[in-house]
């Protein structure tokens, strides 16, 4: 008598605050307690989340210095019909953050991957500029030799599709200085703790927004730029 092979599993990523609890999805909570494990990028900081929101489902760690290793023993596990969900530190995984091998693993084997939206931090970002969007271009990170930046900002300033980056609070006064030089007139918007309790989107020149940042206190947490496209 023979034995049905289980069916393959399901890879689910799924999106999680990127400030405000209040946008964590019903959908996320669904799948993040119903599957059989979760791999997250931080397992300390998604277990306050899951603390939270009640969510008691297995939990074990997936970053940069550990995927490319436990990706294909995920995909076997997947294949043997366990499903799991993918969760970064916030926002959605895979973009600026890991899930990249895991997810062309999947895709390479015929699992199913899933997306589960959320919260995004560059999309609020472009919402609050103020700028006319019909385009815009992604950089994730810019480098962070200044060679290599001043390079990756000569091209964006030469789109007339708006620019939109992440930044660290400790570089972000040289971005603006070299911004300054670069494009002392082209608007730039600078967006820092997004749907926090102190979010801001200070907007104007290089100049002006360094000016306006200086007089606050040092803050931490990702920043989001956004350059207006060129109109010429």
């Amino acid at each position: 008598m023979s034995t049905l092979a289980p069916s393959t599993g399901t890879l689910h990523i799924v999106a999680t605050p990127i400030g405000n609890l209040g946008d964590m999805t019903s959908r996320a909570i669904e799948v993040l307690r119903s599957v059989d494990c979760i791999f997250a990028e931080d397992t300390r900081t998604f277990r306050k989340l899951a603390q939270h929101f009640g969510i008691e489902t297995r939990c074990q760690s997936y970053h940069d210095h550990n995927e490319r290793v436990r990706a294909q023993s995920i995909v076997e596990d997947l294949k043997a019909g366990r499903s799991f969900a993918l969760v970064s530190d916030a926002g959605t995984p895979t973009i600026s953050d890991p899930g990249y091998h895991l997810v062309r693993a999947c895709r390479e084997s015929s699992i199913p991957v899933r997306a589960v939206p959320g919260a995004c931090s560059l999309i609020a970002a472009l919402s609050t500029t103020g700028f006319e969007i019909h385009a815009f271009t992604f950089l994730g990170f810019l480098p962070i030799k200044q060679g290599k930046k001043r390079s990756a900002l000569e091209v964006a300033l030469a789109e007339e599709r708006t620019a939109v980056f992440l930044e660290s609070p400790h570089r972000i006064e040289k971005l603006l200085l070299l911004l300054a030089e670069l494009a002392p007139e082209r608007e730039i918007a600078v967006c820092r703790e997004l749907t926090k309790l102190h979010e801001e989107t200070v907007v104007g020149t290089a100049t002006q927004v360094r000016n306006t940042l200086a007089a606050k206190q040092a803050f931490r947490g990702e920043i989001v730029v956004v350059i207006r496209g060129s109109q010429e």
